[in-house]
């Protein structure tokens, strides 16, 4: 019997696979099906804005496994599955990771070439607040070419994270300009 084409397989249980993943709470990052000598590999990535423990890995596996042992016709043969959560340099490519990312720092590649590291703040649907050294920034997510995060051995500098805190209202023009105001009661 004859397997079908990857892409064919991918685009046949992507979705049925999606679902028993949203179920349990978790966004579907990347799913793929490969062949691994006479079997398949299929690999799931997920993640969640709490992040992915191994607890989770398990139940999605469970989960996941009962749906494609019920689609086994459409892998036509034996599979392993891979369950497993993004690794820490997946590109920010959707709003969701941005918003995951808050508090991280990144590397950032922009469309004009020039590259900074920066603090992540807060992020709507068209742009991102970053400090980058010692300066707010907001970044649209058009001027962005590529961005990672950076692997931190340290606690963020307190610092930072206030400055990032005020000007989390900056996304979207609601912001105030730098200044420290009082609230008037």
């Amino acid at each position: 019997m004859s397997s079908p084409p990857r892409d064919e397989v991918v685009a046949r249980l992507e979705p049925v696979v999606a679902e028993p993943v949203a179920a349990l709470g978790f966004d579907l990052e990347e799913f793929d099906v490969q062949q691994a000598g006479r079997r398949r590999l299929v690999k799931v990535v997920i993640d969640a804005d709490d992040g992915v423990g191994l607890d989770d890995i398990t139940d999605v596996s469970h989960a996941v496994s009962e749906v494609l042992d019920t689609h086994e016709h459409v892998l036509a043969g034996s599979y392993t599955l891979e369950v497993t959560s993004p690794g820490v340099d997946r590109p920010l490519t959707k709003v969701r990771h941005w918003r995951r990312a808050r508090n991280r720092l990144v590397k950032v590649r922009l469309t004009d070439g020039s590259e900074l590291a920066a603090r992540v703040g807060a992020a709507d649907d068209a742009a991102v607040v970053v400090l980058t050294r010692g300066e707010i920034r907001q970044l649209a997510y058009r001027d962005i070419e590529r961005a990672v995060v950076e692997v931190e051995f340290q606690q963020p500098p307190a610092k930072e994270l206030t400055k990032l805190d005020r000007a989390a209202g900056v996304v979207g023009g609601h912001g105030n300009d730098g200044e420290d105001t009082e609230d008037s009661r």
